[in-house]
């Protein structure tokens, strides 16, 4: 995913600069304008992000929020950006009134490292006093790349994001409860399964005793469920690598046609604009002409189905997950040209 790489590569050069970031200044221009851009908007077009946005408070004239970003002359999001040395919690209170005045349903505050996302789930035009969407650039997850990806200037729609942030924020706060009760069970957590478990009163001696039990059990339960999901990841390597070794066997079966080779020649001729010929090698199957990069299972680029009564093209996303599009005749892969450079970026090593 391209938003995937570039997140990435911002977050590199977060851990690289930091430490010769002074100001709130250049905090804003090393680490925030690259944010604003990698999700599609043009910081040099005034028209579209606003920096110094008035937002004037009541009888306090010539406030301003750091940027606003607009979508046909109205503003969607409103930033305010603090020093990456700077914790956001002294700050929210601020932008809180911004939020009020400006009409926007997104706010955002940030120190280029921290990104607060809010909205306004509680009260109409009231920003909510948590927010919906957080994350550290530096330790970021990928259920939240594809959080942030709503908020790209292509995938923007407002009605979306709010009816998904509700979600999101109790889901948050309830993970955080979740956490707690982990680490340290309350009364109320232990009485609820001890009550379903034990037959007698629940003294405070009773309580005590299951507080350790409950704790024990959960810690078990999870871990039983990761050891569970580590083996079902290897037993399913394990089955790939015995097809992986089956692989010589087959492919003495296997014979290679001109049709195949000559539809090779032109995914080369396509991907040699992103990648160097070495780069793209084929391996033919029993059931399909395997385009890869570097020799890898991993990193397919495409696949040719052409041996049948219908020929296709098989593409695949940036989940790995193939979809076969009906061609007349190789010269036909010419039509996907863009889906097929689109490919290469989801490898962000290229």
């Amino acid at each position: 995913m391209e938003l995937q790489s570039k997140l990435r590569m911002l977050a590199e050069k977060v851990v690289k600069l930091k430490e010769q970031i002074d100001t709130e200044e250049s905090t804003k221009h090393a680490f925030v304008l690259p944010f604003i851009n990698l999700l599609g908007y043009d910081t040099f077009d005034p028209t579209e992000v606003v920096p110094e946005f008035v937002a004037d408070i009541g009888l306090k004239k010539g406030e301003k929020v750091d940027y606003a970003i607009f979508q046909q002359g109205v503003p969607i999001i409103i930033i305010e950006c603090k020093n990456w040395k700077e914790k956001l919690n002294a700050h929210n209170s601020q932008l809180f009134r911004y939020f009020h005045t400006t009409k926007t349903r997104f706010a955002l505050l940030t120190n280029g490292i921290e990104y607060r996302f809010y909205t306004d789930l509680e009260a109409t035009n009231i920003m909510d006093e948590k927010p919906f969407l957080e994350f550290d650039i530096t330790q970021i997850k990928e259920n939240t790349i594809h959080e942030i990806a709503k908020f790209h200037k292509s995938n923007f729609n407002i009605d979306e994001i709010v009816d998904n942030a509700s979600s999101l924020k109790y889901t948050k706060e309830i993970k955080k409860l979740i956490a707690e009760e982990l680490q340290s069970p309350s009364q109320d957590f232990v009485r609820l399964f001890a009550g379903k478990v034990y037959s007698g009163r629940l003294t405070e001696k009773v309580v005590g005793e299951f507080t350790d039990l409950v704790s024990k059990a959960f810690t078990q339960t999870i871990s039983e469920k990761v050891n569970d999901r580590l083996n079902s990841a290897l037993d399913k390597e394990a089955e790939k690598q015995q097809e992986e070794d089956k692989e010589p066997e087959r492919a003495s079966k296997v014979e290679t046609t001109e049709e195949e080779l000559e539809g090779y020649r032109i995914v080369v001729a396509i991907l040699r604009r992103k990648l160097p010929v070495e780069r793209i090698v084929h391996r033919d199957t029993q059931s399909y002409f395997g385009i890869l990069l570097d020799d890898n299972n991993r990193k397919p680029l495409c696949r040719l189905h052409l041996n049948g009564g219908n020929k296709y093209l098989g593409i695949f996303d940036a989940e790995k997950r193939e979809t076969k599009h009906l061609i007349k005749t190789v010269d036909d892969i010419y039509q996907y040209e863009k889906e097929l450079l689109q490919t290469v970026d989801y490898y962000g090593d290229t």
